[in-house]
Parts: structure tokens; sequence; C-alpha cells
């Protein structure tokens, strides 16, 4: 049965409003809440707009947001504050007037009652709305949302809060939307995740799959990893997995070994799950990275059981203070090499009784002109693993490379395949 036949085309766009995040001081998490949650009843979302506290932009962003698009989902904007404008804003660009709402005032000071704040004068201010809008009642915070429907259109407009968006857009807002636009069709996707491999790598091995129209798949390159996603549209979500499942199939059987996980999976959760699965403990020696690949396996799932301990070795010295690895012996192979890694890797296993030891050690400054190769070595009962030495990158990128490189140094070898 074809899913795209009788396809209702809703066309939606997003507006986070605040000179905050124009300014960077807040990172704007909720576009990306918001737009994976409108895929799941069938949405399109074509167009995501950041503008600051400034009502003149606002208005001017929002008409012409209604003239491109069937739904406008606004977030911030709706505090107390005189710089809080999107009430104001909305209300222009639908052409209509702010009018006090009595039950919403109600309700406001019953928040504030039954909290034992101070309400002031200005909290009165998120008692207005747009005259006509569709009130959204808020239980979880003091900014009420509302929607207007303005010449076939709407826009809904959501307190900036992210626990109060979310759950307003769960229990109100796509639950409205799917009834106000008859959406009965869904849009599931799958993110099939991969490391050890760049995207072009991967678009030479699956670029045929890319031709698809329903599933679609495409790619997405970090730092460290390629992810693949699919995307389907269906009736229903049995429909959906069913087209889905074949091509995540087959995209493992072109991969192979360089697929580690799914969705919400981690590569930290993957190993954590493969030690404990195998009842083996792991430890960690780092230097460039600074402790980062502990606090990375720990936080991840299982890490409590998985990880035996970890210690940071800034300098030589520190790996003669802790390890007990002689200074003279690290000074003659100098100290960023791959002896001095395998050493660091057993000393550790051994300082913690662990099974596997993981040393990750590299330059201060690893994207430096001239800086060595950083090392990577796993320490087994068996011997010692080397992953291949890597040129490093500098900044925040650079990191989340080389942690990736040395969690898939014990992926492969607790799945017996050789290392990458």
């Amino acid at each position: 049965m074809s899913c795209e036949a009788e396809e209702v085309s809703v066309q939606a766009e997003i507006v986070t409003i605040g000179t905050e995040l124009l300014l960077g001081e807040i990172v704007d998490t909720n576009s990306a809440w918001i737009a994976q949650r409108l895929t799941t009843i069938g949405l399109n979302l074509y167009y995501t707009t950041t503008v600051g506290d400034n009502l003149g932009r606002i208005t001017q962003v929002l008409k012409q947001a209604l003239e491109r698009s069937d739904v406008v989902i606004t977030t911030g904007g709706l505090g107390p504050t005189v710089d809080d404008v999107t009430r104001e804003a909305v209300a222009a660009a639908t052409e209509r007037d702010l009018v006090l709402d009595p039950d919403l005032l109600k309700e406001i000071t019953a928040y504030f009652a039954r909290r034992n704040y101070t309400m002031t004068e200005n909290n009165r201010r998120q008692a207005r709305i747009p005259r006509g809008a569709m009130i959204i009642h808020n239980p979880v915070g003091t900014a009420p949302a509302f929607a207007v429907e303005h010449k076939g259109h709407v826009i809904i407009s959501l307190p900036g809060v992210p626990h109060e968006m979310r759950y307003l857009m769960e229990n109100t807002v796509l639950p409205y939307l799917r009834e106000r636009f008859g959406l009965t069709g869904i849009i599931k996707s799958r993110v099939v995740h991969t490391c050890g491999i760049g995207e072009s790598a991967v678009d030479a091995r699956i670029g045929d799959l890319m031709q698809l129209s329903n599933p679609t798949v495409g790619t997405r390159a970090h730092p460290g990893q390629t992810d693949i996603v699919i995307t389907a549209k269906a009736d229903s979500p049995a429909e959906a997995e069913a087209l889905l499942a074949p091509i995540e199939a087959e995209i493992r059987a072109r991969l192979g070994i360089y697929v580690y996980g799914v969705d919400d999976q981690t590569l930290a959760d993957v190993v954590n799950g493969l030690l404990v699965a195998k009842g083996l403990r792991l430890a960690v020696a780092e230097t460039l990275t600074r402790g980062e690949l502990a606090r990375t396996l720990s936080g991840a799932r299982e890490g409590a059981k998985a990880l035996a301990g970890s210690v940071m070795l800034p300098h030589a010295q520190a790996a003669q203070q802790v390890l007990g690895i002689e200074a003279e012996w690290v000074a003659r192979e100098g100290f960023i090499s791959q002896a001095v890694a395998d050493a660091i890797a057993e000393a550790v296993r051994r300082l913690y009784g662990a099974d596997l030891g993981l040393a990750i050690v590299g330059p201060e400054d690893p994207g430096a002109e001239g800086a060595p190769p950083t090392y990577f070595s796993l320490a087994t009962e068996e011997g010692i693993v080397r992953g291949q030495p890597r040129p490093g990158r500098s900044g925040v990128a650079g990191m989340n490379w080389l942690l990736f490189l040395g969690q898939d140094l014990v992926r492969r070898h607790l799945l017996g395949a050789e290392p990458n």
C-alpha cells in the first residue's frame, strides 16, 4: 500500500524569540526538540527563525511566517517583563488587539498563592492575550500559552522554559494539531550510528539507498562518527517500521563493524553494555583528553559496573607518581610515544585490577604544527592491542574525535574485530 497517495501536506515553522539566543548566552534546544516532535505527527518543517526581543522585528518575522506556513510555533517572550513582547507581536501580526482575560488572571493569581509567592503587578501582563485566542493552560508555570487562527493559518505561542514548553507540546499542542489538520499519518525516523568511517566512505557504500523516496536515507557527519538517518512516512507506526526495518538491515549488512548502534544509543552505552555482558571491567588512563573519556563512560548506561577506575596524566612525572612507570625510561622513549602508551595501559589495568586497560596518550595541543600523533593502547590479559596513531585536531571537535577512537578500540576488541 502506498503511504504517499493521500498524504496531507502541512507546513510548519518555528520562531524562537529572545535576544539572549542571538547573543549565544543560551543555546536553543527548543527548536530541535519541537522539530523532532512535529515529525512524529507528519508535519513538514521548512523554516526555523531566531529573533531578538524587538516588537517590530518579531511582528515582521511572524507576518512572513504566516504567509508561507500553515503552522507557526513560537517559543519565548511570554514572561512578565517589558521586553517580553510576543503577545503584542502576535496581536499585531494577526491584526487584533490584546485583551485582559479575567479567568486567566485568576489562574495566574492562584498559581502564585499555591506556592506562597508574591505576585507583582507586572505578572498581570501575562493574562493579556490576543482577542479571540484559544488559551493553552499551563499548570507547570506562570506563562500562559495560546493559539490564534488567522486566515486559515494558526500561530501557537509557547513559553521558552524548556520543561513548560515540552509539557504543553505533548499534552495540548500535538493533539490539537492532529485534530485541526486531520493528521492521520506519521513520520518515523531511525538513526544508525557509525564510527571509524567518514561520510564520503559511507556514501560510497550506500549511495544508491539515498535515491529512495519512502523511506528516505541521508547522512549527518559529526566528530568521530557518521549518522545515517532513515525516515519513513506511513499511516501507522507498524507500517512505518515495516518500511524502516529492511533498509536498516541493508545498511548494517553493507557497513558491518562500522555500525555501533541506533537512535539514542551512544558509543559509551554500547561499550559499557559489552563489558557488562562479558563480565569485564575497564580502567582508563588519559593525557590530552583531560578525564573526558572517563566522564563519558561513567556517565553512560552501566557506567558504574563497567568502569573500574581512571587516572589523568597531564605530564610524564604523573606516569611515575601514579602508575610507577620508571621516569628515565619514559624520558628515553618520549612521553608521547606508542611504547609509553602501551606501558600506561598495562599499568592502569594492574592498578585497578581490571580486565582491560585503555590509554590515550597525546600532546597537549594535538592540532599544533609539528605535534606528534595521539597513541591508543588497550592492555588485555593476552597482551597489547594498538589503535592506529592519529594526527591530532584542535578544539572540542578534535577532542571528541579522539574520545570516539578510544572507545571504538575497546568496542572492536570486545566484538573480536580488528582495530581501526
